[in-house]
Formats: structure tokens, C-alpha cells, sequence
């Protein structure tokens, strides 16, 4: 994988928390979306979500000196994947679609769709994360 192509993929999972939370809680107008799930996705969590995708937004040009932080990314992505099973497991996706399509859609991907980035910060830290070799001296 490229530095360019790894670059662009932290712009997009930026972008994806950013422009998928805007758009499906239309805004924060979104009731359904915001009580769905309100310990996470209320407005307090659909902040947050921004922040994070404004975080990977601001190292994609400098992730190789913050390889950490990319391993941090992992985790967070982690903690929504688990959150996202749960809710999964305990909740009926079509009965969010009959009240509100964006929520629906929302609740539907927002899982799939940080597992993908939580593969992609994994390789990242995995591939670059390593601590550099200390030299005699």
C-alpha cells in the first residue's frame, strides 16, 4: 500500500464519520437516530464521532510519526465494532427503517463500516507501528 493510498484512506474514514453522521442524523434533527441508541449515538456520541473522524483527518499526512495514535484509531474502532454487535443482537433494524430510512441505513452500516477501518488502522499500526531498533551507542 502506498503512502498516497494510505493517505486518502484516512481522509476517508474521516470523511465517512463526518459527512455519515451529518447526513444521517440529518443534522442532529434525526430523533430516531439520536434515541435509537442514545449512550451512543445521542448528541454527545455523534459529536465525538466528528472529532474522531477529525483526528484522522489531521494525521493523514503524518501518520508514520504518530504510529501510536494509529493503533489507538484501532481500539476506537474496536470499541464501535462491539457496540455495534450489541446493539445488533438486541434490536430490530427493520423497526428503525419503518420510523426513519437514514437511522435504518445508519444502524445498518455504521458496524460494517468501522470494522473495515478498524482492519485498516490495525495493518497500519502493525506495518509501521513497530519500535525503532535502538543502536549501540
Amino acid at each position: 500500500m502506498t503512502d498516497k493510498m494510505i493517505q486518502k484512506g484516512f481522509l476517508i474514514a474521516g470523511l465517512s464519520n463526518i459527512l455519515g453522521v451529518v447526513i444521517c442524523s440529518k443534522a442532529f434533527t434525526n430523533d430516531v437516530m439520536l434515541a435509537t441508541q442514545p449512550d451512543v449515538m445521542g448528541y454527545f456520541g455523534l459529536l465525538l464521532i466528528i472529532l474522531w473522524g477529525l483526528a484522522y483527518m489531521s494525521v493523514s499526512k503524518s501518520y508514520n510519526q504518530v504510529p501510536w495514535l494509529v493503533g489507538v484509531f484501532a481500539i476506537e474502532k474496536l470499541v464501535y465494532v462491539i457496540a455495534w454487535l450489541a446493539f445488533i443482537n438486541s434490536n430490530s433494524l427493520s423497526a428503525i427503517y419503518e420510523q426513519d430510512a437514514m437511522a435504518g441505513a445508519f444502524y445498518t452500516i455504521y458496524g460494517v463500516n468501522d470494522f473495515i477501518f478498524m482492519l485498516f488502522f490495525s495493518f497500519i499500526f502493525l506495518k509501521r507501528g513497530r519500535m525503532p531498533s535502538k543502536t549501540n551507542g
